[in-house]
C-alpha cells in the first residue's frame, strides 16, 4: 500500500496542559520520534507503522494541505476545517471521528466596560458611528458568516459584505465594518484599539486577565481526524484503522481496570451487585480459585469510589486499581 501522508499538529493541540496529541499517539500504541511536546520536527517518524509517513502541520494550514492532496490525513481542530470551508460550494474534507480532546470555543470579545452584551448590541450601539469598526480575528471567514447572518447587522447594513483584509489582500464592500487577519496573540489588539475580536478560548480566563469579556459564541470546537480528497481506498481504511487506535484510547482514560479477590460463596451476589449497579463496562471477569475467586471489572473512574465502598463491605481484598491504555467496543 502507497504510504497515507498525515499531518500531526503544531501548537496547542500538542500542549502538555492541554491536548498532549504525542501522548495520545503513544498511548494509543504508537512508536513516535521527532514529536515529543516542545521539541517537534518538521518530519515525525511513527517507527513501528511503515504504512504512516507524518509531517508537522500548523493547524491553520492543515485544511489547505488536505484540501490541495499534500495531506491525505490529518489532526485538526473542527475550527480551522470550517475556517477553511465556508466558501467552498462543496466540503472536500471528511470528518474520520472526533477524537473529543483540545477542547475550545471561538467567541467574541469586547473590553470588559463596553455597554453591551450581545453582538446585536454592538452593532445597534454602533450603528451611528462615522469610523470604521474594526475586528482582529484568526478566524476571517467565520467571522464574516457570524456577521453577516446577525440580525442587527443585516438591520444596519442589508447584505453588504464586511471588508475582510489578510496581509494585502481586500474583499468586501462594506468599509464600514471591517475584519482583519490577527496572526495570533488576537486579544492584544483591544489594547491598541481595535472595537472586538474573534478569538478561541479554552475558560475565558486568559480573555479576563485581557480585560475582555465574552459577548457571544460563534461555535464550540474540539479534535478531530479528518481526511483530504486523496485519502479514498486502502488509505481509507487505514485512515479509520488509524481513528479507531486513537479514539480507542481516548475512551481508555475514562476507565479503571480494577481487579480484586472475594471469597467463593459470595462471588454470584457479588457480580449480580456490580451488573446491576453499571460498575463494569459489560460482565465482570471471574477466575475461581479454591478458596477465593479474583474478580475483573472495568468500571468509569467517576464510579470507581462508590464501588469501592460497597465491595469492602462484601469482603473484597487484595484490591488492585490499574489505568487503561486501549478501550475498544
Amino acid at each position: 500500500m502507497e504510504k497515507i501522508v498525515l499531518g500531526l499538529p503544531k501548537g496547542s493541540l500538542n500542549n502538555v496542559n492541554r491536548g498532549n496529541t504525542y501522548q495520545l499517539l503513544v498511548e494509543a500504541g504508537y512508536e513516535v520520534r521527532g514529536y515529543e511536546p516542545g521539541k517537534e520536527e518538521n518530519e515525525i517518524f511513527i517507527t513501528n507503522d511503515s504504512e504512516i509517513k507524518s509531517y508537522l502541520t500548523r493547524p491553520q494550514s492543515a485544511p489547505v494541505e488536505l484540501n490541495r492532496e499534500i495531506l491525505d490525513l490529518a489532526i485538526i481542530g473542527e475550527d480551522w476545517v470550517r475556517e477553511e470551508s465556508v466558501n467552498l460550494s462543496k466540503e472536500l474534507i471528511t470528518k474520520i471521528g472526533d477524537l473529543n480532546y483540545g477542547q475550545t470555543r471561538l467567541i467574541v470579545a469586547v473590553p470588559q466596560g463596553a455597554p453591551y452584551n450581545s453582538l446585536s448590541e454592538f452593532f445597534q450601539e454602533n450603528k451611528n458611528r462615522k469610523t470604521p469598526i474594526l475586528c482582529f480575528t484568526e478566524y476571517p471567514n467565520l467571522t464574516r458568516q457570524f456577521f453577516m447572518e446577525n440580525k442587527s447587522y443585516q438591520e444596519i447594513f442589508g447584505e453588504s459584505t464586511p471588508l475582510v483584509q489578510v496581509r494585502g489582500l481586500w474583499d468586501g464592500d462594506n468599509e464600514m465594518v471591517q475584519i482583519i487577519n490577527s496572526d495570533g496573540a488576537t486579544e492584544v489588539y483591544i489594547a491598541k484599539g481595535a472595537d472586538l475580536i474573534v478569538d478561541n478560548t479554552q475558560t475565558g480566563s486568559s480573555l479576563k486577565k485581557a480585560g475582555l469579556k465574552i459577548i457571544d459564541t460563534i461555535m464550540e470546537s474540539s479534535a478531530g481526524l479528518y481526511a483530504g480528497t486523496s485519502c479514498t481506498g486502502q488509505k481509507l481504511e487505514k485512515a479509520q484503522m488509524i481513528f479507531d487506535q486513537l479514539f480507542g484510547a481516548i475512551e481508555a482514560r475514562k476507565f479503571f481496570d480494577v481487579k480484586f479477590n472475594i471469597a467463593n460463596h459470595r462471588v454470584a451476589d457479588t457480580a449480580a451487585f456490580l451488573v446491576s449497579n453499571e460498575y463494569c463496562s459489560d460482565e465482570p471477569t471471574v477466575t475461581a480459585g479454591s478458596s477465593f475467586s479474583q474478580i475483573n471489572v472495568l468500571i468509569p473512574k467517576n464510579k470507581f469510589p462508590e464501588m469501592l465502598k460497597e465491595i469492602k463491605s462484601l469482603g473484597a481484598s487484595a484490591i488492585v486499581r490499574e489505568n487503561v491504555k486501549q478501550y475498544v467496543k
